[in-house]
């Protein structure tokens, strides 16, 4: 941890769980596994001027997170103001350091990239450890954070002052209202986006993965499943239901999944332009729907009659479906001769974008998919708990920086609150979005 301590002249420095907000500050800053990282700093620093001390320097970082500020400029005005909050972090009885200290800092701590990632690993895995449960499901998805820039530079190089790693993304969404019409709007955003998978009960980070705004959702859902392989595999033993939105709906990648033994929740984006129904194969008089559905029309009366989901069958790798006259007891004329009263079988290759393991038809899919909301509340907390919804950025290194921090900050307050036999306070101590 970075406090420093030290003699004060503040008559309540040994009551400082009284300081109200900055509880929140203080326990992260208690907690957060950073004493190697301060001592790297320290001795890069060696002999040299010390105005503002590295461990003050890095606290008052922290809390620019903690409080949302999205700029250092607002984070100096209120160290100069809150005598609180500068004994906290560090600076009570030296001055409080100007934006361009504060940028000079940070440019020195993204060089040590692989220790603040390393920061949020150890804590998401001290999740792992402390909550047999967390992490069987997780829910995938990305958001936008904003570039302090409009264009990207022309230089090929970074230099500190001009962007040169955003992009400008573009979103198409398209609906029907009401009345039948269609409705198209297409959002932009000149950035980065953060994709970030999170456990779908505790609604926490377990791992997130940076690129520009222009990047795709499913081919980085797919590289970021790669890199789970190779660098935390124990996330992929663990995880048994994967939740995404439609954006991440991608043959390859629900298949990768599956190798990776793992159940695909994933939306369905509307593939078919004419057709609105197939046959079965080896099922005459058999067909389906792109929603998954499964069902035949009588002979006799024309009648349109919905197959009822039976379950997964992991030997033929095929989903059941089952009559509901012989399930649920349903009235049919011609139950008598028709040949699919019973189970019939499909198998997931006939197309894996429709067939999953867990029966896109079935209570337990709209179940499990309603848990993917569990991301959209860790965005929404990183929006307006950390500020990221108005902040701006120059850079990916910068964009990587803040955002391990603050995923190492929401993981943090989890596990101190856990440790204190306070699970139900996991969230609360970072302000409700």
């Amino acid at each position: 941890m970075a406090i420093i301590p030290q003699t004060t002249l503040f008559s309540w420095e040994n009551d400082i769980e009284n300081l109200g907000d900055l509880i929140r500050l203080q326990r992260v800053l208690q907690y957060l596994p950073n004493e190697a990282l301060m001592q790297k700093l320290e001795q890069e620093r060696g002999k040299g001027r010390d105005r503002y001390p590295v461990r003050a320097m890095w606290n008052a970082l922290i809390a620019m997170i903690v409080f949302g500020h999205t700029s250092y400029a607002s984070l100096l005005r209120e160290l100069s103001r809150n005598v609180q909050l500068r004994f906290l972090c560090g600076f009570d009885q030296g001055p409080v350091p100007g934006s361009d200290n504060m940028s000079q800092f940070v440019a020195k701590l993204q060089a040590h990239e692989t220790e603040i990632l390393e920061l949020f690993c150890r804590l998401s895995q001290a999740l792992y450890d402390l909550l047999p449960d967390f992490g069987e499901a997780l829910a995938l998805d990305s958001k936008w954070v904003w570039s302090k820039a409009n264009r990207q530079s022309s230089k090929k190089h970074p230099d500190g002052r001009s962007e040169t790693d955003a992009a400008w993304g573009r979103k198409d969404y398209s609906g029907v209202r009401e009345d039948g019409t269609t409705w198209s709007k297409t959002v932009s955003c000149f950035g980065f986006k953060t994709h970030i998978l999170v456990d779908a009960k505790y609604e926490l980070p377990v791992y997130f993965f940076n690129t520009d705004a222009a990047a795709s959702d499913v081919a980085t859902g797919e590289k970021m499943l790669k890199r789970l392989k190779q660098e935390r595999p124990e996330i992929l033993n663990r995880c048994r239901y994967w939740m995404a939105d439609k954006g991440y709906d991608d043959t390859d990648f629900l298949l990768a999944l599956k190798d990776a033994g793992i159940k695909a929740i994933i939306d369905k984006r509307t593939m078919w332009r004419t057709q609105t129904e197939k046959e079965v194969p080896g099922y005459e008089g058999m067909y389906y729907s792109e929603a998954g559905e499964v069902f035949c029309y009588g002979k006799e009366t024309g009648e349109r009659h919905s197959m009822q989901p039976a379950g997964y069958e992991k030997e033929r790798d095929s989903l059941r479906k089952r009559c509901p006259v012989g399930r649920y007891g349903a009235s049919c004329r011609e139950a008598d001769t028709c040949p699919y009263c019973k189970n019939i079988r499909i198998p997931l290759e006939t197309d894996p974008r429709i067939f999953t393991q867990v029966d896109r038809t079935s209570y337990k899919w709209k179940r499990l998919y309603a848990k993917r909301t569990a991301v959209e509340r860790v965005n929404s907390r990183l929006d307006v708990s950390f500020g990221f919804e108005t902040r701006r950025i120059r850079g990916m290194k910068t964009m990587n920086l803040l955002t391990a921090l603050a995923f190492a900050i929401m993981d943090s307050l989890a596990v101190v609150s856990i440790q204190e036999n306070k699970k139900e306070r996991m969230r609360s101590l970072v302000r409700a979005a």
